[in-house]
């Protein structure tokens, strides 16, 4: 999850921070380095293990860290930054887990709790920023989905 507030932060920064800035350059190729390693460390499920690092170690999903990197590889598509083609599945698949996370009675599930380090997960656990990165993540791609419905 903490790099899931980084490249959250990144797409903040790169909100405000005007084309033709001298930093813009900086923060949009720290954007795209930052999303071409999280691409490759997707698990098979679809989600991001709790430390980055650890890959199919855990096997449950956390989505607190896969709703923060769906949301930032969401907004690179819809900026321009990264490549529909090449970073649309790893989306879908990131959404997939996050609904799929989706209690019956709307509760969001998988939710590592604040911790000085990755820990277990269960089904049961939530927490707020879990469902902010939803919510981000959800709203980006609710975006797309109208921009790609206004062209048909």
């Amino acid at each position: 999850r903490g790099i899931g507030l980084v490249i959250g932060g990144l797409v903040r920064t790169l909100e405000y921070v005007p084309v033709g800035h001298p930093d813009r350059a900086y923060y949009e190729n720290a954007f795209i380095k930052i999303s071409a390693k999280l691409k490759s460390l997707q698990k098979q499920d679809g989600s991001w293990a709790m430390s980055l690092l650890a890959g199919e170690k855990h096997a449950a999903p956390e989505t607190s860290g896969t709703g923060f990197f769906t949301y930032g590889l969401a907004w690179g598509v819809k900026n321009g930054l990264l490549d529909k083609d090449e970073y649309w599945s790893t989306i879908a698949r990131g959404w997939q887990v996050m609904n799929n996370a989706i209690h019956p009675d709307g509760k969001l599930g998988w939710v590592q709790g604040v911790n000085a380090a990755p820990g277990k997960v269960k089904y049961d656990d939530s927490q707020l920023y879990g469902v902010g990165a939803y919510l981000l993540a959800g709203s980006v791609i609710y975006d797309l989905a109208k921009a790609q419905e206004q062209k048909k």
